[in-house]
């Protein structure tokens, strides 16, 4: 990536083409008060429904339903609890049935105002609510910006697993404005720039080399930087997502890290002591080392991940995580539930270097075992949970 490179000062516009399913992502500050007239020609009616959280509504809702009926929307609002305790199949019944109740046609959108789990869930309720709505996202957190809110996955967690239960449904329109960012604390963006690192990892060695030296000051809320990265991210998220909506192949290589990361979450049991970009960090380690192991890349690769990581404030090491007792039986069990698994084997995605991911389930289990082990054999960590 050439570092030097400034997007126009105002709006970037990303294209995620799908055929008759195309959409924009647009990039930029100060979108917010433009939603409704960016809404208004690309839904077929004048009737909304913005769900979003208690902590983002109070930031970011006045100003989402003002731009909004002034463009003519009739708009009403619904409001769950922020965090990932939302993200299940209780609230998505409590929501489907009070959105139901309000009496809706067909025409009326849902609009996703927050972070990952009001995108994931809003997302998953206008698939399936009058057998599919019209849907937007406008995505308030730096990890929803640049991976949760592009690409139309949607879904809730199951007690066996993380977002076991979805739906692939795209929504008409994404609106990235950077401005919201902020407003998000310093956790909340340091965990969303995990996933932009990612992008970095799997096949743009040049973006990993740029964030090295711009990273910093990124998670520090520079916005120029911020705008860079996030229409950079979503240029490779809509690339892939073109060539493979489904994930039956490349796709699926977006979830570098994500296997050791949603075994990580579901263990700690989604209670806010770890943030998905924390696991996810974590969890990019963890595969860059197995693969080292299993000869596949150099160990200086994974010492420079982590190295990286661990430079801007984000775990590299289960040390770092909280101080619950990590039980490797348990983490390899939910390995197994996850829903890449095929024929009974383990997807992972492994490397051969930066900037050159791959999928394997090829992975012995005596080798997975092995590397946990390592990892998680510290016998002064304090049984907490």
């Amino acid at each position: 990536m050439n570092a030097d490179r400034r997007p126009d000062p105002e709006r970037e516009t990303v294209r995620v083409e799908l055929g008759a399913r195309s959409y924009d992502v647009l990039v930029g500050a100060g979108l917010l008060r433009e939603a409704g007239q960016r809404l208004a020609p690309l839904l077929p009616g004048r009737s909304a429904v913005v769900i979003t959280d208690r902590v983002v509504a109070d930031l970011h809702l006045d100003a989402t339903l003002g731009a909004l009926r002034e463009a003519g929307f009739a708009c009403s609002t619904l409001i769950v609890e922020p965090g990932e305790r939302s993200k299940d199949l209780a609230t998505l019944a409590d929501v489907l049935e009070e959105i139901l109740g309000r009496g809706i046609e067909r025409t009326t959108a849902l609009v996703a105002l927050g972070g990952g789990v009001v995108g994931d869930l809003t997302g998953f309720v206008a698939s399936v609510l009058l057998r599919g709505v019209p849907f937007v996202q406008i995505p308030t957190t730096l990890l929803a910006q640049v991976d949760s809110g592009v690409g139309g996955k949607t879904g809730v967690n199951s007690g066996h697993g993380k977002n076991l239960i979805g739906t692939f449904y795209q929504p008409r329109l994404v609106l990235a404005d950077v401005a919201t960012l902020d407003t998000l604390p310093a956790r909340e963006r340091l965990a969303g720039y995990t996933e932009i690192v990612k992008y970095g990892l799997i096949d743009d060695p040049a973006f990993f080399d740029w964030l090295e030296g711009n990273g910093q000051a990124l998670v520090d809320g520079d916005r120029d930087l911020l705008r860079t990265a996030v229409a950079h991210a979503c240029r490779a998220k809509a690339r892939i997502v073109a060539g493979d909506e489904r994930e039956s192949g490349s796709r699926a290589l977006l979830n570098l890290g994500h296997t050791f990361a949603h075994a990580l979450e579901a263990e700690a049991g989604y209670d806010g002591s770890l943030l998905h970009g924390e696991a996810v960090a974590c969890g990019i380690v963890l595969a860059h080392r197995l693969s080292a192991e299993l000869s596949h890349c150099g160990a200086d690769d994974a010492a420079r991940v982590a190295a990286h990581f661990r430079a801007v404030g984000l775990p590299s090491e289960a040390g770092d995580l909280p101080a619950l007792r990590w039980h490797v039986p348990a983490l390899i069990e939910r390995m197994k539930r996850d829903k890449k698994v095929q024929d009974g084997r383990m997807t992972f995605v492994l490397t051969r270097g930066i900037g050159c991911a791959f999928l394997s389930r090829d992975v012995p289990q005596e080798a997975l075992r092995a590397l946990l082990d390592r990892a998680f054999a510290s016998p002064d960590r304090a049984e907490t949970r």
